[in-house]
């Protein structure tokens, strides 16, 4: 018992710092994106200063100037905006040993997927982790990154088709988890491998004497825009597990190139506002068409689901019997599941009435999608998922 209790808050509190330092980190990269594409050139600016731009906040006026590259001379004091992404990458990895590894076997693994141990589901993962950035970081320093366009085409169907991949190796959450901690690993890289050394040199060359590398600075720019539009992706993807729909359903990995397509392409509407370019409406139309496609895939039921039919409208008792054997054993008052102490998110499923109390949930949760039992460790049938959708659909 004290087991899982400590397993929960341990969650509520890497959960609570991962959001809060996301907040802080994401607030000021899309700021500085803003005001980047904001400056402009005015006459009598300091030599080296590309442009100024004029704010105004909380009552006051702020003045801001950016130098292309360095100013001649360092200033007593200087920010440096780093901790942000650090602490968001440190506290959901942590989030992510807490909840997925320790609990790979419910989370992480899916058996009507693949069969595999939570050793083996966590290393691949791990292993996973490491070499997209990898591959990630030799292509943009082989000089590819350079290409924009073929680039951004390149890295999409790479994010793709490893999205394709992890959804045949782990459950529906286990993958978008996966995909979106890639993208996480990658941006916070981008920081801590590219971003702040070239800065770091920056500074230690002025403090030398020295003119500094203009490259160093072209460098941590093209890093930057990788993550401006590699935000909105990620964001979504960290929310998914909330939403079975999107994650448990036949063309999960359908709907995950979608957002990776649709998040640059609003990110490319507000970038043009600042830039202070007409404002391209359209953006908003492949946005409502996306979204309408993600819509009518989440509705094509899970993915094991091999019945194309749904059944005649089945008796309750059929019903109850099938959330009693499947399902109960957690969501009870008295949960017999090893390591679960109380009902998950507080649902009841131990009695007639709060089956039919709950019949949204169930389901949205076990019928239209495969998200319950998690990693299906019941072994609930696509027989069994399609009388409960049968149910769900005539009452």
């Amino acid at each position: 018992m004290w087991a899982s209790i400590l397993s929960e808050w341990l969650s509520l509190i890497f959960r609570w710092l991962h959001v809060v330092a996301a907040v802080a980190w994401i607030g000021s990269s899309f700021y500085f994106i803003a005001l980047d594409l904001s400056l402009r050139p005015r006459e009598g600016l300091p030599d080296g200063v590309m442009g100024e731009a004029w704010q105004v906040h909380g009552g006051g006026f702020y003045r801001i100037m950016k130098y292309l590259v360095a100013p001649s001379e360092l200033p007593d004091e200087l920010t440096w905006f780093k901790w942000e992404a650090y602490t968001t990458w440190l506290s959901g990895f942590a989030l992510m040993i807490v909840v997925y590894y320790l609990n790979a076997d419910l989370f992480l693994v899916d058996k009507s997927i693949l069969d595999l141990t939570p050793l083996q589901a966590g290393l691949f993962s791990l292993g996973s982790l490491a070499l997209a950035w990898l591959l990630y970081e030799a292509a943009c320093r082989s000089g590819l990154a350079q290409h924009e366009l073929p680039f951004a085409l390149g890295g999409y169907v790479f994010l793709v088709a490893l999205t394709f991949a992890f959804t045949h190796v782990l459950s529906g959450r286990g993958a978008f988890n996966q995909i979106g901690a890639i993208i996480g690993t990658i941006m916070v890289a981008n920081v801590f491998a590219v971003i702040i050394p070239n800065q770091k040199k920056i500074v230690a060359a002025l403090l030398a004497g020295q003119s500094p590398d203009p490259k160093l600075g072209k460098a941590g720019k093209e890093r930057s825009v990788h993550n401006n539009y590699l935000t909105l992706p990620v964001l979504v993807l960290m929310i998914s597990n909330h939403y079975p729909l999107l994650f448990a359903t036949r063309y999960n990995w359908v709907i995950v190139a979608i957002v990776l397509a649709l998040g640059p392409v609003i990110r490319h509407f507000f970038n043009e506002r600042h830039k202070g370019r007409p404002s391209p409406w359209w953006v908003w139309g492949i946005a409502a068409i996306g979204m309408i496609a993600i819509a009518l895939l989440s509705a094509a039921g899970p993915r094991q689901s091999a019945v194309t039919a749904l059944p005649a409208a089945p008796t309750f008792a059929q019903v109850e019997e099938i959330v009693t054997s499947r399902c109960s054993m957690c969501h009870a008052s008295e949960p017999v599941w090893d390591g679960i102490v109380t009902a998950p998110k507080a649902v009841l499923l131990d009695s007639a009435e709060h089956i039919r109390r709950n019949m949204r949930l169930i389901a949205r949760n076990a019928a239209w999608s495969g998200a319950m039992p998690p990693g299906n460790v019941t072994e609930i049938t696509p027989e069994e998922r399609a009388i409960l959708a049968a149910w769900a659909n005539g009452d």
